[in-house]
């Protein structure tokens, strides 16, 4: 296996972020879950609230990308490197569908993903200089923090659009998933101040994001 160096690293992480804002990301070989569902015909205000509701989960992958390159580029142990690098492919799924379904609703990713990815890519990063214990508790809170806001969005989603309701069900269960591998490699709980800073900073992006 290929091992690269810190300045192999930071060029991987800029290609990355290019990809994610305004390229084709790289994912895994998973299919679309979308493809499985006959597109049904939407009302306009059904159709604005799926793409809006959509937006902001995919506004939310470009975060969650950042953080995850910015936690592997500063991770001090390589197993962990590599756990965060996984993940971050199948984040890029996410990200790649909820395009996908955003294009088909007629409507936009946000103006501000520019601002969302550097600003968690540095959050990312510091909390891999902190330490993989506390990065890694850090990852998992953030998933299910993620877990809970996708369960909202799946209740409030016209009841018809099986389309978006496929794609956030399995990004559901990959975030369920991703926080309970983080926890098994060692993440520790966070303090109630720092859960409570993270959920208020992810409601700025959710409500900005669904408008903008």
């Amino acid at each position: 296996m290929i091992r690269f160096n810190k300045l192999d690293n930071i060029i991987i992480q800029f290609d990355s972020g290019l990809r994610t804002l305004w390229g084709e990301p790289v994912g895994t070989i998973r299919p679309d879950p979308a493809q499985l569902w006959e597109e049904v015909e939407l009302t306009t205000a059904e159709q604005q609230l799926s793409a809006r509701l959509m937006r902001v989960n995919h506004a939310g992958e470009v975060a969650a990308q950042a953080l995850y390159q910015g936690q592997a580029l500063t991770a001090h142990r390589v197993d962990i490197r590599d756990q965060l690098q996984q993940s971050a492919l199948e984040e890029n799924d996410h990200l790649r569908w909820c395009q996908n379904r955003i294009r088909e609703l007629k409507s936009h990713v946000s103006w501000l993903n520019p601002i969302w990815y550097p600003g968690s890519l540095l959050i990312g990063a510091v909390a891999g200089l902190v330490g993989d214990k506390w990065s890694l508790g850090f990852l998992a809170e953030t998933e299910r923090q993620v877990v809970k806001h996708l369960e909202n969005h799946l209740q409030r989603l016209p009841e018809q659009d099986h389309k978006s309701r496929a794609i956030l069900k399995q990004m559901q269960l990959d975030e369920a998933h991703h926080a309970s591998v983080a926890t098994k490699a060692g993440a520790v709980s966070l303090p109630k101040p720092v859960r409570w800073l993270m959920a208020q900073t992810a409601k700025i992006m959710t409500k900005t994001s669904f408008w903008i």
